[in-house]
């Protein structure tokens, strides 16, 4: 009888604690939610002033006083078309669309060879060498303008897409990246390939660039969105107004007054345009860019 008293008791006080156990989250659960709304909360305050930029390209004036004024307007084709036609920012778009190419080609070119020599080739003070190529990351950019101009025009290079690339040709960061995935793929791989008597330039073009693809695309995203982004040098070096980039051309809409007022929905309307190309590039290859910031290790 005893018994049977005791086991409704032990019953209840079970039911009490799964009671008690859902009624309260537990506490991962609640990190979990905080981080979420964290995470969405960041979102949200960066995409906020891309929202403000979109609404206010659509607008006649582009003047915002209070947030009833973030309500999308209906000159968004002749905005845009004012933009690209009137005040030539297509041409200024391909300027920067060429440029960043070629940077990413050119750049893209003599880091792998660079990359490929301090990994694979037994070089005399070859450790030295690339802390020397990694010292070249502490010299400022403002520090090399005045030297570098003067270069530039000495060669009569000034106006020309030549000023605007080959300064950017060569880079410590991608050969850093690279020799760090380089060092990353197996030294059976390349002892292989010795036996098998494959040639250095046929290593890298069938065994050492397919093993990279992920992160060749990742690190040539990072390179085209920098040239994308270049405004000061340009903007010293190229005269020519026909001749300049998408970066320099957003200054010319926003110093170009009509009626004592800028045109704020125009530069708006430009800041869009010349956010498109990197945008669309990051959302294609967002995987591979995100392998490039890893250094991966076996």
């Amino acid at each position: 009888m005893l018994g049977l008293i005791q086991y409704p008791a032990r019953l209840l006080r079970a039911t009490k604690r799964q009671t008690a156990a859902l009624a309260l989250p537990d506490r991962r659960d609640l990190e979990t939610i905080g981080l979420h709304l964290l995470l969405v909360g960041s979102v949200l305050l960066i995409v906020f002033p891309i929202l403000v930029a979109a609404i206010v390209s659509t607008k006649q004036t582009g003047i915002v006083t209070s947030l009833a004024d973030l309500v999308p307007g209906g000159h968004v084709v002749e905005n845009y078309r004012t933009v690209l036609v009137d005040y030539q920012f297509g041409r200024f778009m391909w300027n920067s669309f060429l440029m960043a190419t070629v940077i990413v080609i050119g750049k893209l070119a003599l880091s792998i060879f660079a990359a490929t020599a301090i990994v694979y080739y037994d070089l005399p003070y070859k450790d030295l060498l690339f802390l020397f190529i990694l010292f070249t990351l502490l010299l400022p950019v403002p520090v090399r303008f005045i030297p570098l101009f003067q270069l530039v025009a000495d060669m009569g290079w000034t106006n020309s897409m030549l000023a605007i690339t080959v300064p950017y040709l060569a880079s410590a960061t991608t050969v850093f990246i690279l020799r760090q995935h380089f060092l990353s793929i197996p030294s059976s791989i390349v002892e292989t390939a010795k036996l098998d008597g494959v040639g250095p330039l046929k290593f890298m073009a069938f065994v050492l660039l397919p093993m990279s693809k992920g992160i060749l695309v990742g690190v040539s995203v990072i390179m085209f969105v920098f040239a994308w982004n270049q405004y000061l040098w340009p903007l010293v070096i190229i005269n020519a107004e026909a001749d300049q980039v998408a970066q320099v051309g957003l200054a010319l809409l926003e110093g170009d007054v009509v009626g004592g007022e800028v045109s704020w929905s125009l530069v708006m309307a430009g800041s869009m345009l010349t956010l498109l190309p990197p945008l669309l590039l990051l959302i294609l290859f967002r995987k591979p860019l995100l392998r490039a910031f890893v250094i991966q290790q076996k």
